[in-house]
């Protein structure tokens, strides 16, 4: 009796292996929803002061390719969507959007045939829109972006090499801008720092093999 169950470790830890094998493809995506706290900071020839921060829930979507380069280790780029909404205490509304571009990086701890927890590193860069609307009146805001996100990961695989996993992230952002209005040169600087919870959809499959191979 115990040689089947040997049997079927053994073939289930090399199931896992394979999935996560050098060589391979990781390709999917993760939905999903944070609490954002942002810090704003105001610099001009008159004035250098910070703005009284604000809170506001986030929706993101971000999918990503990536290759594994070593055994449960792979190196890839993501896209990174979020949207906002902030309300202001004088009614005044802010639409916050970020798209961003940028590298992640990903390790795998297999706890059994089926399982595994994960670590995952990300950064982005890209351009951050918002729209403001004061009185009746509404402002664009265009300007760059940089982020960085780090947490950890839990993923059960399925047999047909599908992961479906949930994240925990931290995520901390900057932006800046300048505008000048009557002569007014003013910097605005935006920090902000976000922690997100997401469930995502992961395909592996095998990597790309030279033609006779």
């Amino acid at each position: 009796p115990l040689f089947p169950v040997l049997l079927f470790l053994i073939s289930s830890l090399c199931m896992q292996a394979q999935v996560l094998d050098q060589g391979n493809f990781i390709l999917g995506a993760t939905l999903g929803f944070s609490k954002a706290d942002s810090k704003i900071s105001l610099t001009s020839p008159d004035v250098n002061e910070d703005e009284k921060g604000h809170s506001a829930l986030q929706f993101s979507v971000a999918p990503k390719i990536g290759y594994f380069l070593l055994e449960n280790f792979a190196l890839g780029i993501g896209m990174d969507y979020t949207f906002s909404t902030v309300k202001e205490p004088d009614l005044n509304r802010t639409d916050d959007s970020d798209l961003l571009f940028g590298p992640f990086s990903r390790y795998y701890f297999p706890l059994t045939e089926d399982m595994a927890l994960f670590a995952e590193v990300n950064a982005g860069f890209g351009n951050s829109s918002d729209e403001q609307f004061i009185g009746g009146i509404t402002q664009n805001i265009s300007t760059n972006i940089f982020a960085v996100g780090v947490g950890p990961g839990f993923t059960i695989f399925s047999s047909e090499d599908i992961g479906i996993e949930a994240l925990i992230k931290y995520n901390y952002a900057r932006s800046q801008f300048d505008t000048n209005l009557n002569g007014v040169q003013t910097t605005r600087t935006t920090k902000t720092n976000q922690l997100d919870i997401s469930l995502g959809l992961q395909f592996y499959f095998g990597g790309i093999r030279k033609v006779g191979n």
